[in-house]
């Protein structure tokens, strides 16, 4: 049997593509090569969020003296912590019966023998199109001694029962930051090692500066511009060396990107060209074989649900008919979980005056000059909105609280072609965090509004008038 689109991984986007591929009257078949597992690690979206909301309530209790409520010291029951995790992920409701849609499900290694051939378990699948969604796994740098002694990965972290008394982590990614911030504020001492000058090195370094500085006041160490030379057990502790610096704790975590799972699908035969990332794909996600499609993880482009979720509508539009949709990341936002979260959609004000220089305008506005987050005691952070002289959205830029809600309205502006001045006329609910779009928003003039106006002497002049004709 030919199919019409073979799908090579089982993880969530893999089995996104099918389900849908399948509701279009597609002959589907999806491999991958273990049985479906909820595994709760860290690209597990509700497993994440039940970890980092656990934090967050530890150290609100902590925090909660501000507003005159006072609590004994919290204790920490952390194998209680990760049972509610475990019974978070299980009471997510379960994909309908891939049977039942109609879609062909086969368990085992699959590799290429040609352009247009796979095989699994000796059995051989040929398809009008292929799409290659396998997962990803932690990468690991080599470090002397690093496997002997032992360490942690996002994937990992559910798995003990006890939060260790000290933990290094060495990476300054999202992934490093999100995890670094929940395990201090659930009793473990942190320190954060960075290769580079700060932490998370792509993103608006006025937010990046506000994110170190909240991480410093709540006890968590960061070292930048190291690199571990070595590391060694010495009575029952974790020793890492760089340099003439020697860092110890009692559990390492290692967080410093992912690697796509592809080595064992044999790409070379079917005439797939791979990169550092990944694998090497165009705008309408075709590798260098046109029949063949990647996204998400295998691709190594943005690590986040969302963006595979958005790619999945790519390539069923260009698998199944015709290629001509393209995928557009500028309008693709993503976060980070920190407190205070950082949010991004497009340029940010760095790029963007490299590519525009002073056509390039950025609006910035202070939660501090928010009601709600005045009342919450939420204020830290800011909005920064990057335009052009002519109003258009260029990208934005938020950190605070619920900057990975407010980032919404700005992909919206941005996706209807809405000029900055549309988020000035919005009505909002009072109080609401919103408000700060509409207050960054305001800040904006344009050219013609810069110009003088030649009724503005009229109108004064009338007014001047007008006043004079009463009589007090």
């Amino acid at each position: 049997m030919t199919w019409d689109l073979a799908i090579i991984g089982g993880a969530a986007t893999g089995r996104l593509i099918a389900s849908a591929a399948a509701q279009m009257n597609a002959k589907v078949i999806l491999i991958e090569r273990d049985r479906f597992r909820r595994h709760p690690s860290w690209g597990n979206g509700v497993a994440k969020q039940s970890f980092l909301h656990a934090a967050e309530l530890a150290y609100n209790l902590k925090q909660a003296s501000r507003f005159g409520l006072h609590f004994q010291d919290p204790q920490l029951d952390f194998a209680q912590t990760i049972d509610c995790i475990q019974n978070a992920i299980a009471s997510v409701p379960l994909e309908n019966s891939f049977a039942d849609l109609g879609i062909e499900t086969i368990f085992g290694a699959a590799k290429f023998i040609d352009s247009r051939t796979l095989v699994v378990e000796d059995r051989e699948i040929t398809a009008r199109a292929f799409a290659i969604a396998a997962s990803s796994r932690p990468a690991i740098p080599f470090i002397p001694g690093l496997a002997d002694v032992g360490y942690l990965t996002a994937e990992q972290i559910f798995s003990f029962s006890a939060c260790p008394d000290s933990l290094a982590v060495i990476g300054s990614g999202a992934v490093a930051c999100e995890l670094a911030q929940a395990f201090q504020r659930l009793g473990s001492q942190v320190t954060i090692i960075a290769s580079r000058d700060r932490l998370l090195p792509q993103e608006d370094w006025e937010a990046v500066e506000i994110l170190q500085q909240q991480f410093i006041a709540e006890g968590i160490r960061i070292l930048t511009n190291i690199r571990i030379e070595k590391v060694d057990l010495i009575n029952g502790k974790k020793y890492l060396y760089a340099g003439e610096q020697k860092i110890i704790a009692d559990e390492i975590l290692v967080a410093v990107g992912r690697q796509p799972e592809i080595e064992f699908l044999n790409l070379a035969a079917a005439g797939v060209t791979v990169n550092q990332r990944g694998i090497r794909v165009n705008r309408q996600l075709q590798t260098s074989n046109r029949q063949i499609y990647a996204c998400g993880d295998a691709i190594g482009s943005y690590n986040f649900n969302h963006t595979a979720s958005y790619e999945v509508n790519a390539i069923l539009q260009n698998a199944l008919f015709f290629p001509r949709s393209k995928v557009n990341y500028r309008l693709v936002p993503w976060a980070i979980f920190t407190y205070p979260e950082l949010a991004r959609v497009g340029l940010n004000e760095e790029q963007a005056r490299v590519i525009y220089g002073k056509d390039a305008i950025a609006l910035r506005q202070d939660f501090t000059r928010v009601e709600r987050a005045q009342a919450q005691a939420k204020t830290l952070g800011f909005a920064k909105i990057v335009v052009r002289t002519n109003g258009e959205i260029l990208g934005a830029q938020f950190v605070g609280q619920s900057a990975s809600e407010l980032i919404h309205e700005i992909v919206l502006a941005m996706s209807g072609g809405l000029k900055v001045s549309a988020l000035a006329k919005i009505a909002r609910v009072y109080p609401s965090l919103s408000a700060i779009n509409s207050k960054a928003a305001r800040q904006f003039v344009s050219p013609t509004q810069r110009k003088p106006k030649i009724w503005q002497p009229l109108f004064r002049n009338f007014l001047y008038w007008w006043r004079s004709q009463f009589k007090f």
